[in-house]
């Protein structure tokens, strides 16, 4: 399925340093209600600049986009044994500011099959699906997170070279798959984002919405590309990363200019297109993203705007919700500056789903994709 991405692109070799350890310990729950991915976004975020981002997805160098230097590794002494817990090895490297956590997750379970002292192809798949499930029942509203581990699982173990192979050959293939969909995963940010430039044209204005890493790439890219445009963010509350992003496009000399959230519509005759990220892509061929991307899809409809969404394969997910309410809910923190009284409810709803009707294409590593091709691809993915 991987051979019809346009990896060539970006076509380089990385290797990852070995590494021995024991089997992977019991699910460990997320004992908080507020989605673990948005408790750590801030954070997050704060960390990324234009010098990391420089440095970690040199494209035309030897180096991988991942920054591919292995994270201190996630062995423990018990005793005398060594124990390999998955969830440390995700977070080591989710240390990473600039790597996604779905790619996270990804390089932890490809250490899982390094770490693995299994003797049989069957203890090892099971070894590796319990793994999997210990990083989904992390955060059960991460949609990235889920779907990267599903379709690690898929990439990996649906190969009918292994039934022919001894065990040691077949977990060096085994091991070899995964690294290699770990490499075809970390170059899908700068695949989208040469894919993107043809669309960004001289004296256009874009409106983006929150703080999307592949969207901040396509927008670096454009002006590397000496291409002429402005920007318009919106704030993005309650967390505040249209403020980052626009911070950080003011560094690469980008004209940018901050709205507010409800300004939307009251400036969407200045723009050109529409650019957002995604958590998820769905069968449907709509997306799940930041708040408020639904309302200014509908504005950008109605004003014959082109909405386009950046989103990496490893995001597409076997979902099909029907509306707002059809999906698990991803909750954080709100802060109004004012008490609330208790009587008040608040909406802390983090994310919204935006209907497929409402997007123009949706730039990914497999290729710029319409809407409706979305379910194929899926089912491509998948097989």
């Amino acid at each position: 399925m991987w051979r019809r991405t346009p990896s060539f692109i970006l076509d380089r070799t990385s290797t990852s340093p070995p590494m021995a350890a024991d089997t992977t310990r019991a699910p460990i729950q997320n004992p908080d209600s507020i989605s673990a991915y948005y408790q750590t976004r801030a954070a997050h975020h704060g960390v990324i600049t234009s010098e990391w981002l420089s440095q970690a997805q040199a494209a035309v160098g030897g180096v991988s986009d991942s920054g591919d230097e292995h994270p201190v590794s996630s062995l423990t002494e018990l005793g005398n044994e060594k124990s390999f817990n998955v969830i440390e090895e995700f977070n080591s490297w989710r240390k990473q500011p600039d790597l996604a956590e779905a790619v996270a997750a990804i390089r932890a379970l490809a250490a899982v099959i390094r770490a693995s002292e299994a003797t049989t192809m069957m203890e090892l798949e099971i070894e590796l699906t319990k793994a999997s499930d210990t990083l989904k029942s992390w955060d059960t509203t991460s949609i990235s997170l889920t779907a990267g581990c599903d379709l690690f699982i898929r990439y990996v173990t649906r190969t009918s070279a292994l039934e022919y192979e001894d065990f040691n050959s077949a977990k060096s293939r085994l091991l070899e798959r995964a690294e290699k969909f770990g490499e075809i995963s970390c170059k899908a940010r700068r695949i989208i984002a040469m894919l993107s430039q043809d669309f960004i044209f001289d004296g256009c204005t874009i409106l983006v919405h929150g703080l999307s890493r592949v969207v901040l790439e396509i927008l670096k890219t454009a002006a590397q590309n000496n291409k002429l445009f402005r920007v318009l963010c919106t704030e993005g509350r309650p967390d505040g990363t249209g403020v980052l992003l626009s911070s950080e496009l003011s560094k690469l000399d980008i004209p940018v200019k901050l709205l507010l959230d409800s300004a939307v519509a009251y400036s969407m005759d200045e723009v050109d297109m529409v650019f957002v990220g995604a958590d998820g892509v769905v069968e449907s061929g709509g997306i799940i993203n930041m708040m408020g991307t639904y309302q200014i899809a509908l504005v950008a409809h109605s004003m014959n705007k082109p909405v386009y969404v950046a989103a990496e394969s490893y995001k597409f997910a076997r979902l099909y919700p029907l509306d707002q309410k059809d999906m698990a809910p991803a909750l954080r923190p709100i802060e109004f500056g004012l008490k609330i009284p208790t009587k008040v409810e608040v909406e802390r709803s983090a994310r919204d789903y935006t209907p497929p009707q409402y997007l123009t294409l949706l730039f990914t590593d497999l290729g710029v994709l319409s809407p409706s091709v979305v379910s194929d691809e899926l089912i491509q993915l998948y097989l």
